[in-house]
């Protein structure tokens, strides 16, 4: 087995208990992502590589906080232990855990690098779109929100809550992806996924009041 298939064998061990909206499964669409658009940007394929398989680790631990907990912050502290158990070189463990560390929207905790950069493209684009689409209802479950709410006061809803719901995700944070793309390739890709964000919930808010 090469180190980074070993590395992703030991990093599969954190999402045992991991919830259907950040499960390995959404991992995978974000190396798949990182490597489409790292080909085009010229970009190191092994820190991206490495950085996208434990770019969540730490999700559960902010799963388990209902948020208090940052799982970026989290999943580079764990990340670089296990990148140090695994011997590789300190130069690339601290580029990749800068990749892992800021791939969350923090104003105070930007993107340095052009792996980064990627990781944090990969991850946003796959919360829009028609995976992100289902990935929002699917949160919107866990935490036992309701199905819809077109009337939403977003100002007065809390996350984690039975007013968690898919749209009040898309107006809290889906429909501003697309503007906050940091590459090329990301920018091009968020804007078909956004269109088709938009049609979806207009045709939702039809279908709920009955008229279409």
């Amino acid at each position: 087995m090469d180190f980074i298939e070993n590395i992703k064998t030991e990093a599969k061990s954190y999402f045992t208990n991991a919830r259907g909206s950040h499960d390995w499964d959404h991992t995978e669409r974000v190396y798949n992502l990182c490597l489409r658009i790292g080909k085009k940007e010229d970009a190191d394929l092994e820190i991206l590589k490495l950085a996208a398989i434990l770019h969540d680790i730490g999700r559960e631990e902010e799963d388990k906080s209902n948020g208090k907990i940052c799982h970026a912050e989290k999943g580079a502290v764990l990340a670089r232990k296990l990148l140090r158990k695994n011997n590789l070189d300190k130069e690339k463990i601290d580029e990749i855990c800068h990749c892992i560390g800021c791939h969350r929207f923090r104003k105070n905790n930007a993107s340095k690098t052009k792996e980064a950069k990627i990781l944090f493209d990969a991850d946003k684009l796959d919360s829009i779109g028609a995976v992100g689409i289902g990935r929002t209802f699917l949160f919107a479950g866990e935490v036992g929100a309701r199905l819809h709410n077109k009337d939403i006061n977003i100002k007065k809803t809390k996350p984690y809550t039975i007013e968690d719901t898919g749209y009040r995700e898309f107006m809290v944070t889906l429909r501003k992806i697309k503007d906050r793309m940091l590459t090329r390739e990301g920018q091009r890709i968020a804007e078909k996924r956004h269109k088709f964000m938009v049609k979806f919930f207009d045709r939702l808010n039809k279908e709920v009041d009955g008229v279409a």
